[in-house]
């Protein structure tokens, strides 16, 4: 049975809207990540046509922020949901190689290692939806160089919250992780830690910008 790591870099609560949680769990497989790729397509698949359907939600509460203030319940949970399952695979997979543990086809909060909780408000300020994309563009910068995570990925659909990290300081060490548990089955803390600090980063500015919270991300790591 795999041993849980709690509580390395990613406290349970965040000072945050939004809440990233992760647990290493070890021990990981040495080979598994190769096939990794393979495994979550059919997770790919059903994701996309979420984020096409998240795309739509977006933007009708766009208006309705717009004009009445507030994100309809309903539909802020199903895209915080999709953000979860987005985590999920990511966490999973090439996002942070972090479990082997399969994840789940849920919206929903399960019995997984990965979870994504974003707080409701009932009243947003009404004009920031005209902005929050421009407001972000120091934050897409800052994770170009450390996700390869550029102002594409402010679009809701985006299908992970450029979670995926094809360039930048988190490719590079998951490459290193790749081979160092390939070789040695060990998953080192300090570039766990970075990793969550990346990601965390990554989904805060893609909540912020996708309008489910109205506070601004800190430029920062940590919790």
């Amino acid at each position: 049975m795999a041993k849980t790591a709690q509580g390395k870099g990613n406290p349970p609560k965040s000072a945050y809207p939004l809440t990233l949680k992760g647990e290493l769990q070890e021990p990981l497989s040495r080979w598994l990540w190769l096939l990794k790729w393979l495994l979550i397509i059919p997770h790919a698949i059903v994701l996309g046509f979420l984020w096409i359907a998240a795309a739509f939600v977006t933007i009708i509460a766009f208006f309705s922020i717009l004009f009445t203030g507030r994100y309809p319940r309903p539909l802020f949970n199903f895209v915080v949901g999709v953000l979860r399952w987005s985590w999920r695979v990511s966490f999973y997979s090439y996002g942070a190689l972090a479990t082997d543990k399969y994840p789940p086809f849920s919206l929903r909060q399960a019995d997984y290692p990965a979870d994504l909780e974003v707080e409701y408000k009932e009243d947003m300020i009404r004009w920031t939806p005209l902005v929050k994309w421009l407001f972000a563009v120091p934050h897409y910068a800052c994770l170009a160089v450390l996700s390869g995570w550029g102002w594409w990925h402010s679009s809701p659909g985006a299908a992970t919250g450029g979670s995926f990290p094809f360039g930048g300081l988190q490719w590079v060490l998951l490459l290193i992780t790749a081979v160092l548990l390939l070789f040695t089955g060990k998953y080192r803390q300090d570039i766990w830690k970075l990793v969550m600090g990346v990601n965390r980063w990554s989904f805060r500015v893609a909540a912020y910008v996708g309008l489910l919270t109205d506070e601004y991300p800190p430029f920062s790591l940590s919790e």
